[in-house]
């Protein structure tokens, strides 16, 4: 694995997930009460033995840059490096990043820089565990150019992804990205059970570096998905790799928030904790949380917090979480704070949840601060809309980063 360089794309503007992309890029929000999205595939490459990892970012950049610098630093002695390779202007190149190819290919100078004998394309916005070990060993034991990781979806899941058929010998023979539904019974694969008949591309490639180099210097299209896979699949043997495990993309509002319920479940799909394969973050050396005369059920209560008097149901509550006595949180995730707000008095309304709220379906972003009596309970039961305060995707709210709500607010 010494000879695998690992592409992790962290540039895009993340608008599905907006307003939580709002001054934040997409890979750095925060996930599972203590983690950000990033970490998930930089844990599962430093698992995987996988040491030499470049991280191309564009949008919203600071506190991802700071939370990478402030914990991953692999050391001279591992052989490995963690880059941020922000988008820069060149002399041959004044523009952003056009798509998840072009990204890569105003980098070609670092890749070729790292020497390795392969390239490992991965997404910052995916939540999985998994082995790249056995991914490259199915990649090497087909002697393939190409192999992309896929799972196997229902028909009613597969419009929203990348669609591969595969042959029975699950060699690729045709990509389509995002079919509509009337196209699909052309796009399935042998071998599939009827429920999931189709396998949906996890935007994952393992690439021999010198056909990536050689794809993306004479192939001027900007996107993997739709323009650079298709390519390939038409002049080279690329192959499918199936994964079983836990996968989902965090890309819209709801992903985010049904994936973080679930994990607050008793029996959860996904879990962070796996001790031959942890997940790593910033340590942060915070104090137990406290809970004071509360009644807590199906929640994921992180370090630093402290609840009084309070009912918390199927909830996830972020670092240095306060919420003030008689107060209701159902179906709910609480982000917590970056800092301790100690001296509340230079505030009207501390960073933390008031008293006698009610907070149901929601999401509220870091460092907020929301006075007492508020409900925040979608009172006019809206799908969608938006204003200065708070917006609402799918019916669930969305409060942004240290947004304050008055006393008495009822949204």
């Amino acid at each position: 694995m010494k000879n695998v360089l690992a592409i992790i794309l962290g540039g895009g503007k993340g608008s599905r997930l907006y307003p939580l992309t709002k001054i934040r890029a997409k890979p750095a929000v925060p996930l599972g009460g203590k983690f950000r999205l990033i970490d998930i595939p930089i844990s599962n490459c430093i698992n995987s033995n996988i040491m030499k990892m470049h991280i191309l970012t564009q949008f919203n950049t600071h506190s991802l840059h700071r939370h990478i610098y402030d914990t991953y630093r692999l050391g001279q002695f591992s052989g490995g490096f963690v880059n941020i390779l922000s988008a820069e202007q060149t002399e041959e190149n004044q523009s952003w990043y056009q798509g998840t190819a072009d990204a890569v290919r105003q980098n070609i100078q670092y890749i070729k820089g790292a020497n390795t004998k392969y390239s490992l394309i991965l997404s910052g916005d995916h939540l999985y565990r998994m082995d790249y070990r056995k991914f490259f060993d199915f990649h090497y034991k087909k002697n393939a150019g190409l192999t992309v990781s896929v799972k196997p979806v229902s028909r009613e899941e597969a419009s929203d992804f990348g669609i591969l058929q595969t042959n029975k010998q699950g060699q690729i023979i045709r990509f389509v990205e995002k079919p509509e539904q009337d196209k699909l019974d052309d796009l399935k694969s042998p071998g599939l059970p009827e429920a999931t008949p189709f396998l949906a591309s996890m935007g994952i490639y393992f690439f021999n570096t010198e056909n990536l180099l050689f794809e993306l210097e004479k192939n001027t299209n900007v996107d993997f998905g739709k323009h650079i896979i298709p390519s390939i699949i038409e002049k080279e043997k690329v192959f499918a790799y199936k994964f079983e495990g836990y996968w989902k993309d965090i890309g819209t509002i709801k992903a985010f928030y049904d994936s973080n319920l679930e994990i607050a479940s008793i029996h959860p799909p996904f879990t962070f904790f796996d001790e031959n394969a942890p997940f790593y973050t910033h340590p942060r050396y915070l104090p137990g949380t406290r809970v004071e005369n509360s009644q807590i059920d199906h929640a994921l209560i992180s370090d630093g917090s402290y609840i009084m008097d309070t009912t918390v149901s199927k909830a996830v509550i972020g670092l240095r979480t306060i919420i003030r006595s008689h107060s209701s949180i159902q179906e709910s995730i609480l982000m917590g704070a970056d800092y301790f707000d100690i001296i509340e008095k230079r505030a009207e309304i501390p960073i933390g949840i008031g008293k006698n709220c009610v907070i149901k379906k929601a999401i509220i972003d870091k460092n907020v601060r929301i006075g007492d009596n508020v409900q925040i309970i979608n009172k006019d039961n809206k799908t969608n809309y938006e204003n200065d305060m708070y917006t609402i995707c799918d019916g669930i709210i969305v409060i942004p980063k240290g947004t304050v709500i008055p006393n008495g607010t009822v949204i």
